[in-house]
């Protein structure tokens, strides 16, 4: 049993083994039309979280996460500023189609900075916003898939069920590692 969501304790019930691993044309096609079209979504295991109100860092527990990958509902938004910083979007979009070669949605790349706009430091988080294509007023309503990205940018624009395999630390804990080692040679350095 997972608690996701801002509202009221939102429980989901998933089976053992249950791992969530959909394509970009099944996050579109089967999770954010429904959604946008306040149709009923089965299973309906992505929560609604306001994405101003957390950090990426704190989406465990609150987003449908799946191999370090966190999943949400998000409106629709120009200001993406967090307690901590800012989503900048990269203004690379590319467009999600169907198997039958239909162009169904559109995704878009942000990166997570730490700090004040547009001054802040470049983290390793990542998240692809997905988009509805030509649907009117109910495109108000994005999926958001997040995680901390691997190796340089220019390697994040490709998915891969392979990408995390949990050994990277997160930017505030490698600062935190760092500050640790400096400190350790400044009292080393006492001692001698």
């Amino acid at each position: 049993m997972y608690r996701m969501g801002d509202g009221p304790s939102t429980t989901v019930k998933l089976p053992p083994g249950f791992r969530f691993c959909p394509t970009e044309e099944e996050l579109v096609l089967h999770f954010l039309f429904p959604k946008a079209s306040l149709l009923p979504c089965h299973p309906d295991i992505i929560p609604d979280l306001d994405l101003c109100i957390h950090d990426p860092w704190e989406l465990q527990g609150k987003a449908l996460s799946s191999e370090s990958i966190y999943y949400f509902f998000n409106k629709v938004t120009e200001n993406r500023a967090t307690k901590s910083g800012y989503w900048k979007e990269l203004h690379i979009d590319k467009p999600v189609f169907t198997s039958a070669g239909n162009k169904v949605g559109i995704k878009k790349y942000l990166l997570f900075f730490i700090g004040d706009a547009p001054a802040g430091f470049e983290t390793a988080w990542m998240m692809q916003e997905y988009h509805l294509c030509n649907y009117g007023a109910c495109s108000e309503v994005v999926v958001c898939r997040v995680h901390e990205r691997k190796g340089n940018l220019e390697e994040c624009f490709c998915y891969s069920d392979d990408e995390d395999n949990g050994t990277e630390l997160s930017s505030p804990d490698e600062m935190f590692l760092s500050i640790m080692d400096d400190l350790d040679e400044i009292s080393f350095a006492q001692l001698v």
